[in-house]
């Protein structure tokens, strides 16, 4: 690998090539020196000796970026270094040689920064005057004699290689850049031709974007392609475009059949696929894309043929031919020489083979089946029904009723339900005179039935205008609304209102819009302001009846979220948002003289009406605008509070014993660790992942993984395969980070986490993109695989339709697998100012648990607990974080913290077993049935109840201590006080033992609490 280069050049000769970089041994100090270097041996002494380093950079300005030389055996800096000529192509240096004959290395590209920072800052290091002036004069180092090439007469040294740090850090021939007469010469054989086109190897993903490689130069464009693939393998490469001439439009492709060579063996056109140009989206859509090619732009278009396993071995010969709306078709001869050989799964098991870029255009699990808990979907005539919950639609195909069955401590589904919607939800048209336009049409139809989706629509029109409405319910409870609404003539509109009027019982508390979670106020008003706020949606509900509502258009897509948010904001929806003038009211109404429609409320009571303005616009004819949203029923199940009890974590990568001593039985194996170093990209160590997944289920104790998909290590083979697809998959941005990022993808991406000791260098994700196919599908191989039991996912930055997916997988790979999510408050500028429960709660019907997190309010409200943290008004339960939460308070909802982070549940977790907590029933504080109260409401009390016995929790949200004399509710309990033995038992570092007899006083220390045991003799 070490890249001889001849001598120092004759003055005007052309640099010669530079051959790949090796790897250093032993390597040096890179945060001093940087990444890579160049050896230069002395073989004859001289005071001032010059080489020319033909070093063909792919960095923009090597002008602006310093050198460092070093005395290879003292390794003592030289300063007496001048800099005559440096440019991409070359650089020619004059230096002074203390040590003769030897070795000098020159460091070109030093930086400095903050090094050791998860999101560092990296500058590369300018030039300096280092040389004494005395020798610069001794050896006439001057302008002019820079612009004479006077220099290029002192006695010379040569480059003997070109080093890297590791192998990782080494430049590819892929990275080294043909010079300006190279490029010329080659425009000067090919006149006619728009653009070149050159097909490469899988082993050699193109690098660069504005530059081609010498590789390139010498071989020519046009030249045929040859590959060598196995049985069964999806074999992949790359054809790179230079428009070198002008800009390429609307490309293309055609590929023919592969014929065997003397034979007529085919493998047919239809195996071919071009990533670039056509796939499959997240959602399972077919779609091709027009491609454009900026004038001196480089870009790859990666293909894929599939290889039957049954081909017969031999060379398959077959065309590609590219085209374009303003160019000449380019036509590449293809020949994949298919060997006896065959592989499995296409060839998956080596990520390093490119084979699964196939899994971009997957749709495995994208499909109506459902998952546990949720039952088979039913309709009854216009009523659709879902687990503990019902939608019924009317004429207009808009909801006009909407209940949940679910009981007040949402423990269980019961019989007699709970309306939500207080009168039927309308989408509102206003005309210019503020009159609501009168619809006519006929009755909503469905249109779909499966076990895990029902879809309806119907069809209205008033005068100039027309309406379609669209509706999909699933499973687990979410209905997607697609209204498009039509102007035949110019009709001028004083609003477009969706209005959803609530019972007052079925919106106690609010979230989102910029609220915090809560207790809903009797007014509130909202704007949009998409460039600051990451705020679309908002939930009203109780805990056992609830809705979210999500307003956009056809053109939403999902914005980044924690960290990066304002790198890509919401996309203000044009119907909804119109330029701004829209909004979202929330009002309390219920006094007698109120005019409210009450047609599922009783008279006298609150209505809480939701109204979503849009403002006055005019539709010209022909104009069509798409006023979407999205209504999410909650609760979406019941709380499991067995495994709430019995899924005990231990959260960090350590021998599976050292979990289980600590009381745990699962295990959250984060990235940077041995078996999963690399962020969201857990292929590459698999073996030892195995291994360490067998050794907990031996133990009968599970394993989870972190892997998720918000950012991506610049370690996956994919990497630049994934960046020729534009911002498709990776988010454009400024560049910068940690410098292996700037110097191999070098500008336009958005640098993430970093781990320093294993230089992980992560990039973003965009939204929503096929790179969440690609992910479902690595979750499949990981289940089928490494056998893991679930997914720890660190914020989500994938959608709904994703997260059912992942869900499906696990649960058809491996039933019982668990999925739980952690998330840092996202209230505050940098995120949108947005409430993490309303953020994600669309992945919340999927989830096992909540992990909230950094930077959440362990001091608010018990509302604020219950709506933003607890998950519990939605069927979930989750554990704290921040500082260790606080034990007390969260005790009352079933959380702890989690290990091995701070706070230790295990003492609480030894009282649970001890109670036998796993054969209780749970009533909590928030469902207005605890046979357990303490009449102070800054004192809550959830009672677990078992035969025989009981376990009373209290916490206390009074920044003072608190007096509290409980009230207990005995038959309840199936208790007999007489016979009845409570204490309180000691808990390490939780309360001392004491003991509590009824009608004593019980002193709660300021934000505190206790734990009771009740036993029956």
């Amino acid at each position: 690998m070490c890249a001889q280069v001849s001598s120092s050049p004759t003055p005007g000769a052309r640099p010669a090539r530079q051959s790949p970089s090796r790897t250093a041994a032993p390597p040096w100090e890179p945060d001093s020196l940087g990444n890579h270097r160049v050896v230069v041996r002395v073989d004859s002494g001289g005071d001032a000796l010059y080489v020319r380093i033909p070093w063909r950079r792919r960095d923009p300005a090597p002008e602006k970026v310093g050198v460092i030389v070093i005395d290879a055996r003292t390794q003592l800096r030289v300063h007496n270094v001048a800099r005559m000529e440096v440019n991409r192509e070359f650089g020619d240096f004059v230096f002074q040689a203390p040590t003769v004959p030897g070795d000098y290395y020159f460091y070109y590209l030093p930086y400095t920064g903050s090094f050791t920072s998860n999101y560092p800052k990296i500058t590369y290091r300018p030039p300096e005057v280092s040389a004494d002036a005395a020798w610069m004069q001794r050896n006439a180092l001057i302008p002019q004699a820079a612009r004479l090439k006077q220099y290029q007469s002192l006695p010379p040294a040569r480059v003997t290689s070109f080093d890297a740090i590791d192998e990782f850090s080494r430049f590819t021939p892929m990275e080294v850049i043909a010079t300006k007469g190279e490029l010329d010469a080659m425009r000067a054989r090919y006149p006619w031709a728009e653009y070149f086109t050159f097909p490469e190897d899988r082993s050699l993903p193109i690098r660069m974007s504005r530059d081609i490689p010498q590789k390139w130069a010498q071989q020519g464009p046009f030249a045929p392609f040859n590959g060598t693939a196995k049985r069964g393998e999806y074999y992949t490469f790359q054809i790179g475009v230079w428009a070198h001439r002008m800009a390429i439009d609307s490309m293309r492709y055609e590929a023919s059949d592969f014929t065997r060579k003397g034979g007529t063996e085919v493998i047919p056109a239809s195996a071919v696929t071009a990533f670039n140009l056509e796939g499959t989206d997240w959602s399972g859509r077919r779609f091709t894309r027009a491609l454009r090619v900026e004038r001196g732009a480089v870009q790859p278009i990666w293909f894929g043929i599939d290889i039957p396993a049954g081909t017969i071995p031999g060379d398959y010969e077959g065309d590609i031919a590219l085209g374009s709306s303003n160019a000449r078709e380019r036509v590449t001869r293809v020949v994949i020489r298919v060997s006896p050989d065959s592989v499995v799964n296409h060839g998956d098991d080596d990520p390093s083979a490119l084979t699964r870029l196939r899994w971009l255009n997957s749709r495995l699990a994208a499909d109506d089946g459902i998952v546990p808990p949720y039952t088979p979907m039913t309709v009854d005539g216009t009523t659709v029904g879902v687990l503990g919950r019902t939608l019924s639609f009317g004429d207009d195909a808009l909801p006009v009723s909407i209940r949940s069955y679910f009981t007040a401590g949402n423990t269980a589904i019961g019989k007699v339900p709970r309306e939500i919607l207080a009168a039927p939800l309308r989408l509102e048209v206003r005309d210019s005179a503020g009159r609501a336009v009168a619809w006519r049409g006929t009755a909503a139809t469905v249109t779909h039935r499966a076990p895990g989706a029902v879809a309806w629509e119907a069809t209205r029109e008033a005068g100039t205008l027309s309406m379609s409405v669209r509706a999909r319910m699933e499973f687990e409870g979410t209905t997607e609304y697609a209204v498009t609404l039509r102007a035949h003539e110019r009709t001028p509109l004083s609003d477009v209102r969706l209005e959803i009027p609530m019972r007052g019982d079925a919106a106690e508390f609010m979230m989102g819009l910029g609220q915090k979670g809560g207790r809903r106020p009797a007014e509130f008003h909202w704007t949009w302001d998409v460039a600051s706020k990451n705020q679309d949606a908002a939930w009203l509900g109780s805990v056992h009846a609830g809705l979210q509502f999500t307003l956009k258009d056809e053109h939403y897509v999902r914005p980044l979220n924690t960290n990066f948010y304002l790198s890509k904001p919401l996309v203000l929806p044009v119907s909804w948002g119109n330029g701004g003038r829209g909004g979202c009211d929330v009002v309390e109404q219920g006094a007698p003289g109120d005019a409210v429609a009450r047609t599922n409320a009783r008279p006298g009571e609150v209505v809480v009406a939701v109204s979503c303005h849009s403002g006055s616009r005019v539709m010209s004819a022909g104009d069509s605008l798409r006023f979407d949203f999205r209504l999410m029923i909650t609760p979406f199940k019941t709380l499991d509070t067995a495994g709430q009890w019995g899924t005990r974590y231990f959260h960090a990568f350590v021998p599976v014993d050292s979990a289980a001593r600590r009381g745990a039985n699962t295990v959250n194996v984060h990235h940077a660790t041995r078996v999963n170093p690399w962020i969201n990209y857990p292929f590459l160590e698999v073996a030892q992942l195995e291994a360490y997944v067998d050794s907990a289920h031996a133990r009968k104790m599970k394993v989870k993984l972190y892997y998720t998909v918000r950012e991506l290590t610049n370690h996956a083979p994919e990497l630049f395969a994934l960046r020729s697809l534009g911002d498709e998959v990776l988010s454009h941005g400024p560049g910068g980070g940690f410098s292996w990022l700037q110097e191999h993808l070098g500008e336009d991406y958005l640098a993430a986490w970093h781990v320093p000791a294993i230089k992980d260098a992560a990039v973003v994700n965009s939204g929503v993109s096929r790179w969440h196919n690609f992910y479902v599908e690595g979750l499949d191989w990981l289940v089928k695989h490494a056998k893991i039991d679930g997914l720890y996912i660190d914020d989500v930055a994938f959608d709904r339709t994703t997260m059912k997916r992942v869900r499906k997988v696990l649960d058809r790979g491996n039933p019982g697998a668990l999925i739980d999510i952690h998330s840092a408050n996202q209230f505050n500028p940098r995120d949108g100012f947005a409430s993490s429960a309303n953020l994600y709660l669309e992945h919340f019907p999927f989830l096992n648990r909540l992990w909230f997190g950094e930077y959440f309010d362990y001091d608010s409200s018990p509302d604020y607990w219950l709506v933003e943290v607890s998950g519990i008004p939605f069927g979930l339960m989750g554990e704290m974080l921040e500082k260790g939460g606080n034990p007390w308070r969260g005790m009352t909802m079933g959380m702890t913290a989690r290990l091995p982070w701070s706070g230790d549940p295990s003492p609480l977790w030894k009282v649970w077993d001890a109670f036998g907590i796993q054969r209780s029933r749970m009533i909590g504080w928030w469902s207005g049935a605890s046979p357990v109260t303490t009449g102070d409401t800054a004192v809550k009390a959830t009672t677990w109840v078992r035969p025989g016995r009981a376990m009373v929790s209290l916490g206390s949200w009074r920044d003072a201590d608190a007096s509290v004399r409980l009230r207990v509710d005995w038959r309840a309990l199936g208790l007999d006080p007489a016979r009845t033995r409570i204490r309180i038992p000691a808990i390490d570092g939780f309360q001392d033992a004491g003991s509590w007899a009824p009608g004593e006083a019980i002193r709660i220390p300021a934000r505190r609490g206790a734990i009771l045991l009740f036993e029956g003799r």
